[in-house]
This record gives structure tokens, sequence and C-alpha cells, in this order.
């Protein structure tokens, strides 16, 4: 537990740090903090904070920089930040330009125009999770082709069309084909491919077994060709050539473009996210959940008609404005959810 003091002093140092980048001196939080304490008493203080681990000192220097966990103390308990636009100040227009760019009768766009604009609006990376498209079916047909090959083609309520070649234990009639895809839309048209699914499997015995074994493959390849898209949407991995924490490390910046190339880690560290309300800020070197020490991650889920669906955010260094992060990733997630809810 910190006294006031030691959380002004720390709060201080945070935010000197953010907004200069270079290791903070006792005679500078003496001057920012507002605090009437002797030099001794500050570098007690700040002699304690890094005993704690929430400071530490940069070999080549006489100050003091944010540890993961003093910036995780930061975040939880001395940040105050603002809810929404009119309450931030100065977002204003800012808000209106997302307001113009996310139109509800362009999905796809609204998707990309979100990562870009969380990329432009903090200057670091924008990242957004597609949301998974329809597994519904509203028609099926099935085409022979001969040599045990069917061809499905299965229309979504919206109109895609998706066409996958299937291949069968035996060669099946023209007769037989068209008995399953009428069985198929007569009873399942407009439920979801995971609920067919588990129909078709209790109900496998009152059906042929070629007819059963065709109708569970159509389902598979459905469920397959509707969820093929592009899992996550990265705007602004440029943005990282220009932070000055990156810029001089090589190293650090291959390793961050390798993060936003294969996508894995960052796909994983957004599905817990979806799982969370709200803002949430992971900062890398407190977990293993941000598998850089020197990123952070400043997410929130979204919703499609109360649902969510999938989760945006900014990545960018750990010294970072989070109060204002945090505001972009709040209005931009409820302008999304928004958006993608109307009709």
């Amino acid at each position: 537990m910190l006294d006031e003091r030691a959380k002004t002093l720390l709060k201080t140092l945070v935010e000197r740090y953010i907004a200069d980048g270079q290791p903070v001196g006792s005679r500078t939080l003496s001057k920012a903090s507002g605090l009437e304490l002797s030099p001794a008493t500050i570098r007690n203080v700040m002699a304690d904070l890094e005993e704690l681990g929430l400071i530490a000192s940069p070999h080549t220097s006489a100050g003091r920089i944010p540890t993961a966990r003093g910036y995780r103390l930061f975040v939880d308990t001395l940040l105050t930040a603002k809810a929404s636009a009119a309450a931030a100040g100065g977002m204003g227009s800012e808000v209106s330009s997302l307001e113009s760019q996310l139109l509800p009768d362009q999905p796809q766009r609204v998707i990309a125009n979100a990562a870009q604009l969380l990329s432009s609006l903090s200057s670091f990376v924008g990242v957004i999770t597609a949301p998974r498209k329809s597994s519904v079916f509203h028609h099926i047909e099935f085409l022979r082709l001969g040599d045990r090959r069917v061809l499905v083609i299965m229309v979504s309520p919206e109109g895609d069309v998706q066409n996958r070649l299937v291949f069968t234990a035996q060669d099946l009639t023209h007769s037989e084909l068209t008995e399953a895809s009428n069985r198929l839309n007569a009873h399942y048209s407009g439920l979801s491919l995971d609920v067919v699914r588990d129909r078709l499997r209790n109900e496998v015995d009152a059906l042929r077994g070629e007819i059963a074994s065709l109708m569970s493959a159509a389902v598979d390849v459905g469920t397959q060709s509707f969820e093929e898209h592009e899992p996550v949407i990265i705007s602004g991995e440029r943005n990282l050539l220009t932070v000055q924490d990156f810029s001089h490390d090589m190293g650090s910046l291959r390793r961050m473009f390798d993060l936003f190339e294969q996508k894995t880690q960052l796909m994983r560290l957004l599905d817990v996210s979806s799982r969370a309300e709200g803002v949430r800020i992971y900062i890398g070197g407190e977990s293993q959940v941000v598998p850089y020490e020197e990123l952070s991650v400043v997410s929130a889920p979204y919703e499609v008609d109360g649902q969510v669906v999938g989760t945006l955010g900014v990545v960018g260094p750990t010294r970072m404005a989070y109060d204002r992060m945090i505001q972009i990733v709040d209005i931009t997630s409820r302008m999304v959810s928004n958006a993608l809810s109307q009709k």
C-alpha cells in the first residue's frame, strides 16, 4: 500500500515519462508534483518505489522510469479517464470524422475504416477482429459430377454463394442428391450450421447411410466456407518506425512486425479481450498475455445487436498516453457497435 505522497510522486513520474520519454529525476518531480518536499525526502520515496518494483533506474541515468508494474498501478488506481468525447474535450471533430466514415450499409468498410481510424487517432497501430460471417444457409443444392464427386452449392441469407467439391463413399444418383437437398432445405433452412450438425447427428438412424454422410459433409463444408475471412485487420504498422522507443532498436522492431505478420498471438490476445467488459489494458512485461515487454494493448469488445462479435484496439509502446487511448478505443467500439447494429 502506498501513502498519498508516494502515489502523487509515482503518478507525476509516469506522466512526465510518458510526455518526455526521458528518465525523471528528483528535481523534476519536486517541481511537477506540487509537493513541498525536500530532495532527500523525494529520493527516499523513490527508493521505496524502486524497491517495490514500480520504477527502475536505467544505468545510464540518475533518473527513474516506470516498470510494467508501475504502469499497471498507474492505470488501475491513479489514472482518471474521461468516459465520453464531451467529457474528454478536444475530440469532438475526431468523433465527427468517425461518424462520417462508419457507414452502416457497408459492414466490411466499417471494419476496415475502424482499424484505420484507430491508427490515425492514436498514431500507433489499430487492430480489429472481423465479425464471423453468418453460418446460416438459405438454400443448398447437390450437383452430381460423377466418379463419386458431388458439388455442394450453398447460399447464405445474404445471397453469398459457396461452391465446394465433396467426395462420397458411393456414386450417388441424381434422385438421391435431390432427396438430400430437399430434406436439408425443408427441415434446416434458416438454422445455424452448428444446430444442423447436432440435429443430423441425432437423426442419422432415420436416413440412409450415404445420404446422411453427404448431408453431414455438406454442413462441414458450409461451416468452413462461411467462416473463411480475414480474422484480424491491422492498420498503421509503419507508425512504429517513428516511435522513439523503437526507432534505434532494430531487434524490437523486427519482433513487432513478426507479431503483426503472424497474427496468431495477436488473435489470442484479442480473443481474451472479447470476453471482458469495457476497455481493457494489457501491458507488456507484466504477464505472458502481451508477448513483448515494449508493447501495450488497449482494447474493447464491440457488439452487433447486443451480442459481442469482435474486438478492436490500439497497439503501441508501453510509454503511451493511456487516458487518451482509453477514450479513442471506448468511443470507437461504441460507434462500430452502433454502425453495425443499424438495419
